[in-house]
């Protein structure tokens, strides 16, 4: 996903700046991480208050297995509900969401 698309996706929330990182991009609101390219996927920020929203809206949560331990390690960050790609007002709400948790997470 290229810088404008993403720059587009988030222009409800308001100005995001992106940053690479990794094999990905980290997506910020005033300083705050709020979303990630990872392996060509957008990701969504989240948290305790907002992971029942995720699931009940579909979204997956990016887990991955330790390689070591071999235990299954779950990240704070979820899939882009259905249809908010083509939605830009229902990307906003998932977008404030999201980076609400960041702020919470930056406490």
């Amino acid at each position: 996903m290229d810088d404008e698309r993403i720059r587009e996706l988030f222009d409800g929330l308001g100005a995001v700046s992106i940053r690479r990182m990794f094999s990905g991009k980290g997506i910020y609101h005033q300083g705050v991480i709020f979303a990630l390219i990872l392996r060509g996927e957008l990701m969504l920020k989240g948290d305790d208050a907002v992971a029942a929203d995720y699931e009940a809206a579909g979204a997956k949560r990016w887990t991955y297995r330790h390689k070591r331990h071999g235990k299954e390690v779950a990240m704070p960050y979820w899939t882009v509900p259905d249809g908010a790609l083509d939605d830009p007002d229902e990307m906003t709400v998932w977008a404030r969401k999201a980076y609400e948790a960041g702020l919470r997470a930056g406490k």
